[in-house]
């Protein structure tokens, strides 16, 4: 989403890193860059105004006129203005209720019902809960019969009653919850269009019948501008705790997600990052703003790995690898973990400095990935762990077995042997990123 907003402030980050010294007159080109890639990724305009206000001012400071590398105290000048307009420091969501008790609100299409589930599926992941799904929308068709499918799909409880009173259907949610041991009871709302008076009054009669912990409203980003309105408008009735940003994985300018914060002060407390049941993530503001700047995400990478990364495994691979003998069958199973983190061009996108190699608009075709299976699985047990018998015959034999030839044979031993080589770059601490 970002990507347009990234590359512009990366290169007005690369300018201003020779400067031996900062003056008003030699960052003004600078800074210009920088409003316009704001303005252009549809942030509003005070929001823009009041941050260049605050970077120019901070970049013209003692601070930077005494340093050795103006250059970099300007580049981290900006990621703490931009972290700061983010939010600052991250916004958890309230867990330790017994239930918990969360309202979803949003408008019409704007993914509330598959969001519900989503974080359905991350509070029994990432937090350990036992949550329950209320259908309290009874007005939208087949809104009820969406989320049992959800509730099937990820084997979550759904709470359902029908076209009943949705007042009457969370109280009863709430009750089934406390006898029943979920530690979280998630309440899908109706939603509209547009914000009318009916709505409103309909999640006013809920949330002062249930009190809920936490009212979160789902908001789809490519709405733009509009999203502030939506977001005002709600929160003048319901008093909302965080934002959920939807289809960030679009082709959205990112402008909402920058404003949202600093002209409602209602915090991003989530982002939906793909159409995968497991595409929805916290949101931690410096993470994003040093993916905007093509400084990576190296964090949100390893938590990606530490979730279904099989640690015996990987203990297994490091020892063959301290022995010498990583192998293609430790190739094979390290590749299967990676695969388990999600398409590998998100994953590289965290890497830092992928915009500069060109690794920001990598695709990687899924069959790709899977013709490198194919071609290992077709090595018999023997050549797997001894990749040096793999001459002429024996590849020949592979690609007929694999259904593919024996220049992507050789292709793929190359790549081992060439991911071997850095494995041990980064053992011995002499691994450089070539950036």
């Amino acid at each position: 989403m970002f990507e347009s907003l990234g590359d512009r402030l990366q290169k007005a980050m690369d300018k201003i890193k020779g400067y031996g010294k900062i003056t008003e007159e030699n960052i003004s080109d600078v800074i210009r860059e920088i409003r316009l890639a704001l303005l252009e990724a549809d942030v509003n305009y005070v929001v823009v105004k009041e941050f260049i206000s605050s970077v120019k001012e901070k970049a013209l400071g003692e601070e930077v006129s005494k340093s050795l590398k103006p250059g970099e105290l300007f580049v981290k000048i900006l990621k703490d203005e931009l972290v700061e307009l983010l939010g600052g420091e991250k916004q958890d969501l309230y867990t330790s209720g017994n239930p918990s008790i969360l309202m979803m609100v949003g408008l019409q299409g704007s993914g509330k019902t598959t969001t519900i589930g989503k974080l359905g599926l991350l509070l029994r992941k990432k937090f350990n809960k036992k949550p329950l799904l209320v259908a309290c929308d009874v007005y939208r068709p087949a809104a009820i019969e969406q989320l049992k499918q959800l509730g099937r799909e990820l084997n979550i409880e759904v709470y359902d009653e029908g076209n009943n009173n949705p007042v009457e259907i969370a109280n009863n949610a709430i009750k089934y919850a406390k006898e029943n041991g979920f530690n979280y009871v998630l309440i899908d709302t109706a939603g509209r269009l547009h914000i009318d008076e009916e709505l409103m009054t309909e999640l006013e009669n809920i949330n002062n019948s249930v009190n809920p912990n936490e009212i979160l409203l789902v908001v789809d980003s490519m709405t733009g501008q509009d999203a502030i309105n939506v977001i005002t408008g709600f929160n003048e009735r319901l008093n909302l705790t965080g934002a959920v940003l939807t289809k960030l994985d679009g082709d959205t300018r990112g402008g909402a997600a920058l404003s949202i914060r600093h002209l409602t002060n209602i915090p991003i407390k989530f982002i939906g990052v793909s159409e995968k049941m497991d595409g929805l993530e916290e949101f931690y503001p410096d993470r994003m703003a040093t993916r905007i700047l093509g400084m990576g995400d190296l964090m949100s990478m390893i938590e990606k790995a530490e979730e279904v990364i099989d640690k015996d495994e990987a203990l297994k691979a490091a020892k063959n690898l301290e022995k010498g003998k990583f192998d293609l069958e430790d190739f094979l199973t390290q590749f299967k973990q990676i695969k388990k983190m999600g398409p590998l061009e998100n994953i590289i996108k965290m890497l830092p400095g992928a915009n500069k190699l060109g690794l920001n608009n990598v695709k990687i075709n899924p069959k790709d990935i899977a013709h490198i299976e194919a071609i290992i699985l077709s090595m018999t047990p023997y050549e797997r762990k001894h990749p040096e018998v793999l001459k002429a015959s024996r590849k020949i034999r592979i690609a007929k077995g694999s259904g593919r030839s024996v220049e992507e044979v050789n292709r793929l031993l190359k790549q081992f042997e060439q991911m071997k080589v850095m494995m041990k770059q980064i053992k011995n601490g002499n691994f450089k990123m070539p950036f």
